[in-house]
């Protein structure tokens, strides 16, 4: 592209056009010597328009720029076509980005041209847009804070790492996708609704969440949203920002249910002192009872309230168990050894004999200081628990195993115990180291198995945890801290 000039005086003439230009504008002669320039060249430059025409236009660049765009303004006239790149000018101690346009302003009959127009658009500006992009594009795609920006219908069409990590889904799947695909469901209608409202109106909002990950798995966040406004102040996108509370959710759970448990554990120990005296009373009278009686219907009688006495008084050792220091002597034990004794405990009574024991047993678990009896009764509770879980499973096709594991990992010993039984259905997993809960048919099960087993496991500065998915199976994970 060339400018076409019919006479010399045109540009002399019309160039008063380029005062109110955006940007500077000369006309150059075909050596680079400055004739015209408008009033924006004078303002950046500080010079007049006296001063410019003695100045060539090549000096008003620094010394290793001036090289470059004289090689570009000489291929512009030559070539008598339009050249453009980027630099810079520095006039005293600041410094401008700009966009140089070289056009050469040729004759109608062609001739090799005499003039040249030059265009220097500043664009310092967007350069610095663009750098505070790029810093905000680093800062976002390695922070550990999960980002994400939607369009005004709520689409995602920007998520960091951290959120893909977070939520279990790949960029592709959340992309153009709406977030409600994490959704819980435990935040109502009239929550969202606000939320839509305040951002809407291009204020910001913050508040605590609860998703799913892909997997189901629950992840807690702190969010807040921020409107992203236009020049005029119209709202175009949403910025969310979520500060991950997973784990300090968990904590605060496990606190609940530590001081719940203590509560029960108080509660217990009232109970059983206030139980087992009558208790034993009553049992010595059916005794007497029963050595003094030759009638049989009474004796049957007599006999079916002792086995119920006997019952009961399981129930309160059990209470008695959890509420009160154990007696039992501390000592070095080998928990594989303890978990290789319960598995032999369990498979002689196991109703099933088609159940399949998958033992996994590391050799270098260090033996813990602590009650033998009591760790093995843990194994077992939990054991007894997955044999009637996969006795109980309708689904007969299924796998019948359970699988024992033992392992090192951050300076704990870790047993795991799962099975492939029925599952746990979700509303009793946050119940289920409660006492007298059971899933289980009446006369079954007392319901204490797993409240005495968490009670033991906790008085060894332990953890046990518990995950289940219904109709898949269970997995109970045993954290026991190693001695040093």
């Amino acid at each position: 592209m060339s400018i076409i000039l019919k006479e010399k005086e045109d540009f002399n003439f019309t160039f008063e056009l380029f005062d109110e230009f955006y940007g500077m504008c000369f006309i150059l002669s075909n050596k680079g010597q400055i004739i015209k320039s408008n009033k924006s060249a004078e303002k950046y430059l500080l010079k007049t328009e006296e001063e410019l025409r003695e100045t060539s236009f090549f000096d008003i660049f620094t010394n290793e720029n001036k090289d470059e765009i004289k090689d570009y303004f000489n291929k512009s006239i030559n070539e008598k076509k339009s050249k453009n790149l980027s630099t810079t000018i520095t006039v005293g101690e600041k410094t401008w980005n700009f966009n140089l346009l070289f056009s050469p302003c040729c004759s109608n009959n062609n001739e090799s041209p005499q003039h040249c127009f030059a265009n220097i658009r500043d664009i310092t500006e967007k350069k610095q847009l663009e750098k505070d992009l790029l810093q905000f594009y680093s800062i976002s795609e390695n922070t550990v804070n999960p980002l994400q920006i939607t369009n005004l219908e709520g689409k995602m069409i920007y998520v960091n790492p951290a959120f893909v990590k977070i939520s279990g889904y790949s960029k592709e799947e959340l992309l153009g996708s709406d977030p409600k695909i994490f959704g819980s469901n435990k935040h109502g209608k009239r929550f969202w609704k606000k939320m839509w409202e305040t951002i809407s109106s291009g204020k910001v909002w913050s508040g605590e969440v609860e998703n799913k990950k892909k997997n189901g798995e629950p992840f807690y966040t702190q969010l807040l949203i921020s409107p992203i406004l236009d020049n005029e102040k119209n709202v175009t996108s949403y910025f969310g920002i979520h500060r991950d509370i997973t784990e300090k959710k968990m904590l605060e759970k496990q606190l609940i249910h530590t001081q719940k448990m203590e509560s029960m554990g108080t509660l217990a120990a009232g109970v059983a002192h206030e139980v087992g005296n009558p208790l034993a009373s009553i049992s010595a009278l059916v005794q007497v009872v029963l050595r003094s009686t030759s009638d049989d219907f009474t004796k049957e009688k007599l006999s079916l309230i002792r086995s119920q006495i006997n019952r009961i008084s399981k129930i309160i050792r059990d209470l008695v168990d959890f509420s009160r220091p154990s007696n039992y002597k501390l000592q070095l034990t080998d928990i594989n050894k303890q978990l290789n004794e319960a598995v032999d405990i369990i498979e002689v009574g196991t109703k099933n004999k088609e159940i399949e024991f998958i033992i996994e047993l590391e050799s270098n678990i260090p033996k813990l200081l602590l009650i033998a009896d009591q760790i093995q009764q843990v194994f077992i509770n939990i054991l007894l628990n997955a044999v009637d879980g996969i006795i109980d499973d309708p689904n007969k096709n299924k796998p019948k195993q359970i699988i024992i594991k033992s392992f090192l990992e951050d300076d704990y010993v870790n047993i795991v115990l799962r099975d492939t039984g029925i599952g746990i259905p979700e509303e009793g997993i946050e119940k289920i180291f409660e006492p007298f809960y059971t899933t289980k048919e009446e006369g079954r099960g007392t319901g204490l198995g797993l409240w005495v087993s968490y009670g033991i496991v906790k008085s060894l500065q332990g953890d046990l945890m518990v995950g289940s998915k219904n109709g898949i199976g269970t997995k109970f994970l045993i954290k026991l801290p190693i001695q040093t």
